[in-house]
């Protein structure tokens, strides 16, 4: 049986007080049925691993790099996260891939690189609207999550997937229950054959996960829970969308 996981990704938001205030709304709402976590900026994962430390919420990066050390200005490590704590980081979110041309083989070598350390990867996939209305979405993913299966091997049964439709990321716009399960659900029968243990991946939904659809969303068989967005920024918010992961 695979547990709900609900992750926060606060993208570039956040300030002490902000995060302070953020974090102690999170833990006030103790226990929780779901695995929760939160990833934030650089800058704030140090604070952010002290507030949780001991309470059963993880944390994580939105990023990690493909090297190992060297002369990469600018670039956070997978042995640095480790070494902090770090239990998750995101690789390959839609941001990344557009912003900064992360294709689909350096995504893949950011994963090795995270589990390689005992960091967990939250491999992002997702299709443009573009792709969407081509009929594309099925074959975009399983490009996108074919480049880390070929990379990882059987290490692939150790990531988490996040299924984003690129178009429904911030724009108020989400991908129907039916249609986000009938993406999950091909994403899942990909995981289960290309490794022993594949089908026990959790795939998360995220692109507009708001507390009023969270339920009807991870209600679906092969929704894992979320890659919560802007909800992920408000206590009360993020809260309720943990709650109806279980």
């Amino acid at each position: 049986m695979r547990n709900k996981l609900v992750v926060g990704n606060w993208k570039m938001h956040g300030s002490r007080p902000a995060n302070a205030e953020l974090l102690a709304g999170i833990l006030a709402a103790r226990p929780y049925a779901a695995d929760v976590a939160v990833c934030a900026p650089f800058p704030y994962l140090g604070e952010t691993a002290v507030a949780l430390a001991a309470s059963g919420i993880g944390w994580g990066a939105q990023d990690c790099s493909a090297h190992e050390q060297g002369a990469y200005t600018g670039e956070v490590s997978a042995a640095m996260l480790a070494e902090c704590g770090c239990r998750y980081a995101i690789v390959g979110h839609s941001e990344r891939r557009a912003y900064h041309a992360e294709s689909d083989s350096l995504v893949a070598d950011k994963a090795a690189a995270a589990l390689a350390h005992g960091v967990t990867p939250i491999v992002c996939v997702g299709e443009t609207l573009a792709e969407r209305d081509a009929g594309r979405t099925e074959e975009v993913v399983a490009r996108q999550l074919a480049a880390a299966i070929d990379k990882l091997g059987e290490r692939v049964a150790g990531i988490v997937v996040a299924y984003e439709p690129v178009w429904a990321i911030g724009t108020g716009r989400t991908a129907t229950p039916a249609q986000a399960q009938q993406v999950h659900r091909a994403l899942r029968a990909q995981l289960q054959a290309a490794a022993a243990g594949g089908g026990g991946v959790r795939i998360l939904y995220g692109g507009s996960v708001k507390p009023d659809n969270a339920a009807e969303l991870f209600g679906q068989p092969d929704i894992d829970g979320g890659l919560i967005g802007g909800a992920s920024l408000k206590a009360v918010d993020f809260v309720a969308i943990c709650r109806a992961a279980g």
